[in-house]
């Protein structure tokens, strides 16, 4: 089992002051929103649950996915995931000045991809409606100077033409369920804020099992919507074996931020896992969800750019 994966990076130069947030995925992912509802939406209609189109319309499927109860889920905790995903600029910086250049990620599953031309656009109408706070009475503007793919310039401003990728990446998880004896010591770090549901909670900390049952939740929900349909593992052996794996060190703290959601017009309270935690056991059978979710993200959000994980140390303990 498969799933069609690209991540396009978006090069971006800003044409007027700008100011945002040091966590920028929720401004950008707002912006994008409402220029991709404009850049699509036929019959300019404010819900889409009553559109005649919203079975065909670009927009519908990217922000209004099935409802729980429409999509199968093995996890059976209703999640449903969103084809995409921002990657913020990594920076804290806040302020910015014309002629000063960003980037960002967009990351794509199944489909989606095809739809790569529309996106851009509404990226391009994004800089023209601004983003951030109001400066002199206007949001920060900002034009695309290209877009790339594996290194591959795709876009650029100057010639208006797109060139999709020949071969595009697929993600699996095969093979998952090789166990090993060998004790392993692994380190991951989350750079973006992590947030998870534990038990109808969220959690402030991250046991191993906690993080295997929203990996498992992350790839049975992208494998089921986009994909070549979820893939048959032991979930149950997954998630029990994983209470063997014990954390050895955490420096893991919680981190809240506000954020203006555009769709409920209102401002809203956020909150994650930041840091990063060392683990050791019989962890080799989760390296290939744990590679997989490297890439997807995990955990509530993701769309944001929420829940990026990084393995940044990994061997025997005797060896360190």
């Amino acid at each position: 089992m498969t799933l069609l994966f690209g991540k396009y990076t978006i090069h971006c130069i800003w044409t007027s002051p700008a100011e945002l947030p040091e966590f920028k995925g929720s401004t950008i992912r707002g912006v994008f929103g409402v220029a991709l509802k404009h850049v699509v939406c036929a019959l300019k209609q404010n819900a889409c649950e009553t559109c005649l189109l919203n079975t065909r319309c670009l927009y519908a499927q990217v922000f209004e996915p099935p409802k729980p109860e429409q999509v199968k889920d093995r996890t059976k905790d209703g999640a449903v995931s969103h084809p995409f995903v921002i990657e913020p600029p990594s920076t804290r910086q806040t302020r910015f000045e014309p002629g000063e250049s960003f980037e960002f990620n967009l990351l794509l599953f199944g489909e989606s991809n095809q739809s790569l031309p529309y996106f851009i656009y509404a990226f391009d109408r994004m800089g023209q409606y601004g983003m951030g706070k109001r400066l002199a009475g206007s949001a920060g503007t900002f034009k695309i100077e290209s877009v790339s793919w594996n290194g591959d310039i795709l876009y650029t401003d100057k010639e208006k033409k797109l060139i999709l990728p020949e071969l595009m990446e697929h993600l699996s998880v095969s093979p998952v369920g090789i166990q090993s004896d060998d004790t392993l010591e692994l380190t991951l770090v989350l750079k973006t804020p992590l947030r998870l549901k534990y038990k109808n909670q969220l959690k402030a900390d991250l046991p191993f099992k906690v993080l295997v049952s929203a990996m498992l939740r992350r790839l049975s929900s992208l494998m089921e919507q986009f994909g070549c349909g979820e893939p048959a593992l032991d979930y149950k052996g997954l998630v029990f074996r994983a209470n063997n794996v014990r954390t050895v060190s955490s420096d893991i703290t919680w981190i809240d931020w506000r954020r203006y959601s555009n769709r409920q017009e209102q401002s809203m309270l956020m909150g994650g896992m930041i840091g990063a935690v060392t683990f050791e056991g019989q962890i080799a059978e989760y390296l290939p969800l744990l590679r997989f979710c490297e890439k997807v993200h995990v955990g509530k959000q993701t769309s944001f750019g929420l829940g990026q994980l990084e393995i940044t140390a990994m061997g025997r303990p005797a060896d360190k």
